[in-house]
């Protein structure tokens, strides 16, 4: 049914004998009817002169921009609802042509059958209301417009006073002249309270029924417009016998009104419901992923923004990615159990630096402390990469110069002496950079580190994205510094990407509740490392999956990466990539007391990356890296 179509229907109605009296009020006598009309004239001229004299009233000029908050919703990258987030107000606002033609009819009935026709306050509706309070003795009845409600919601306190009923009279027929019925009869159906911190139609109409308010049939929009007149008393989730009997009063009314039969009402009241359940409170399938969203959107638009403006956030992360995560590090917990209290994974898309999936401890229920992002944890080995791409960018090395794995020392800065060691407490003399990479030795990082400069190695980390302070120790080669998780797998994904990088991000797009595209998270990519150098890395890099400290996390497709372990074995990472994902994955414990001797990146994370990584990849078709030699070695600096 249209709107032109229940206007009519509501025109139709008020021109029935007695249309809006009911019948038992028929007795009262024609003198105190005669009177009653006559004051009620008088008192709406006298409104009208009042009108005038009230300037300084809330200006309902206001409410044509005005935008009532809304609940924002987070998507993951296909569509699929991951969090819905707002204040004090759960509301969706929706166009008055978007809601069930059944739940209008049933809310002017019940509430202002004579819309279409007052001027925004009703003379019959307050001799009703007057008469049937007379009757009762006390206040049963109220005599409020549709329009008299929603300047009191709007603009006034809920304080039964002689002054705001009339302040509310006075502002109802501003309102009245500045706006058409319809986009009043809208704006009231979008700011009612329903019960449960759930404000308008559509919000309503999904948490009671599961369904948009457009596709409410006529018994579910009785019940709805019965539950106005007290939500919380008469809301089908607290009592479902109340609620049964508003739906009854409302399809009585109905018939009253003849909108509907009353064969018609009588079959509505027999129909059976089907509920949905209460969607006030802050959903979220996965925790990390909104609170990862909510810091990107508050940082760019403000905590009242994302709370309130309704909000349509597409997010980069695969929900699909996002449970495997979930279960990965759930495996992980299983295998370091007794040893690490904490496990953090995130994986980011090397063509585009998107979130996929971010999970940033063992349980969101427990903490919502995010180590992915907010845990600053020295990286071990994981760190080396970044000193044998300044190695191989400088042109004076490749992955098969030779560099000796010998005992050295060097100057600190206090004058001590510093003597690097390898894990294993040996020596292995001459070797390929590929090999030291591979195996993971000390020494000849170190010495890389020395060779071409820890100022150089620094700057280079700025360029990966890396903001976590970083001092140009003799041992940084080693991973003496603190990085989080993401920093690491952004990092890596621009090695995968053979040096092309953007800055990460769990957000593709925002829009408001209307379409309008308020953020664009497009990816503008840039090329930040040497073709070559990058490639080289990449090489020795495979090394370290194929045949290395990290061969446990080969799956059958190339991958490179790196273990890493620090010294005082309270960190164990592997950080590696396909070309489609980067991965870091990272575990210890929050107190920083050690794992245990022989826990180590290679042994434990190696095989925890090759579990979601290689199950992140079914489906997806195999890639190779591409090869050093399709570019031009820089010139030795």
């Amino acid at each position: 049914m249209s709107t032109k179509a229940i206007h009519q229907r509501a025109v139709t109605a008020s021109n029935a004998k007695d249309g809006f009296l009911p019948s038992t009020l028929k007795i009262a006598g024609s003198t105190i009817l005669v009177t009653s009309m006559l004051g009620l004239t008088a008192l709406a001229g006298g409104l009208v002169g009042l009108a005038m004299s009230y300037r300084n009233l809330p200006d309902v000029r206001s409410l044509k921009g005005y935008v009532p908050s809304e609940t924002t919703y987070i998507y993951d990258i296909n569509g699929k609802v991951m969090a819905s987030l707002h204040g004090e107000e759960n509301r969706e606002v929706v166009p008055l042509d978007k809601i069930s033609p059944q739940l209008k009819l049933a809310v002017l009935a019940i509430e202002d059958s004579n819309f279409y026709q007052h001027s925004g306050v009703n003379p019959v509706g307050i001799l009703r209301a007057t008469l049937v309070n007379l009757r009762e003795g006390r206040t049963v009845e109220g005599a409020s417009t549709l329009t008299q409600q929603l300047v009191k919601n709007l603009f006034l306190t809920p304080r039964e006073q002689i002054s705001r009923k009339v302040t509310e009279a006075v502002l109802a027929m501003r309102v009245e002249k500045l706006f058409k019925k319809d986009e009043i009869l809208e704006m009231y159906l979008n700011q009612i309270y329903w019960g449960h911190n759930t404000y308008g139609a559509e919000t309503a109409a999904l948490s009671y029924f599961n369904k948009p308010a457009a596709d409410l049939n006529l018994a579910e929009a009785a019940m709805m417009a019965g539950i106005i007149k007290a939500p919380e008393k008469y809301s089908p989730f607290f009592d479902f016998n109340a609620a049964k009997r508003q739906q009854a009063i409302v399809l009585d009314r109905m018939v009253t009104l003849n909108w509907i039969s009353k064969e018609e009402a009588e079959t509505t009241k027999a129909q059976p419901i089907k509920f949905g359940h209460v969607t006030s409170f802050q959903q979220s399938l996965s925790p990390f992923v909104t609170n990862t969203v909510i810091k990107e959107l508050t940082d760019k638009f403000g905590k009242e923004s994302v709370q309130r403006g309704g909000m349509r956030v597409q997010s980069t992360v695969d929900w699909k990615l996002q449970q495997l995560a979930e279960d990965t590090i759930r495996y992980g917990s299983g295998m370091l159990a007794g040893q690490a209290d904490q496990l953090a994974l995130v994986a980011v898309d090397p063509r585009t630096h998107f979130i996929k999936a971010i999970v940033g401890g063992v349980d969101s229920r427990k903490t919502s402390f995010n180590r992915v992002t907010q845990a600053q944890r020295q990286p071990g080995s994981s760190f080396k990469p970044f000193v044998y791409y300044a190695a191989f960018a400088s042109g004076r090395y490749t992955p098969d110069s030779v560099i000796s794995d010998s005992p050295v020392s060097y100057d600190d800065g206090t004058g001590e002496r510093y003597f690097p060691q390898n894990y294993d407490r040996t020596f292995k003399g001459g070797m390929t950079v590929r090999q030291a990479l591979a195996q993971s030795r000390n020494i000849p990082a170190v010495v890389l580190g020395q060779k071409v400069g820890l100022e150089k190695v620094i700057d280079i980390c700025r360029v990966l994205g890396i903001r976590s302070p970083i001092a140009p120790v003799i041992s940084l080669p080693l991973g003496s510094v603190d990085l989080t998780p993401l920093e690491m797998a952004s990092a890596y994904a621009t090695f995968a990407s053979n040096g092309w990088q953007s800055d990460p991000t769990a957000v593709l797009q925002v829009t408001d509740g209307s379409g309008r595209l308020m953020l664009d998270n497009t990816p503008q990519r840039k090329l930040v490392l040497d073709p070559w150098a990058t490639a080289a890395l990449v090489d020795a890099m495979q090394a370290v999956v194929n045949s290395g400290t990290g061969k446990a996390a080969y799956f059958g497709r190339p991958a490179a990466g790196k273990t890493g372990t620090t010294s005082s074995e309270r960190d164990i990472w592997f950080a590696g990539f396909v070309p489609q994902l980067s991965v870091a994955v990272w575990a210890g414990n929050d107190d920083y007391t050690p794992l245990g001797h022989g826990v180590t990146g290679g042994g434990i994370m190696a095989p925890i990356w090759r579990d979601f990584t290689s199950r992140a990849m079914q489906g997806q078709p195999v890639l190779d890296f591409t090869p050093a030699s399709k570019f031009q070695r820089p010139n030795a600096s």
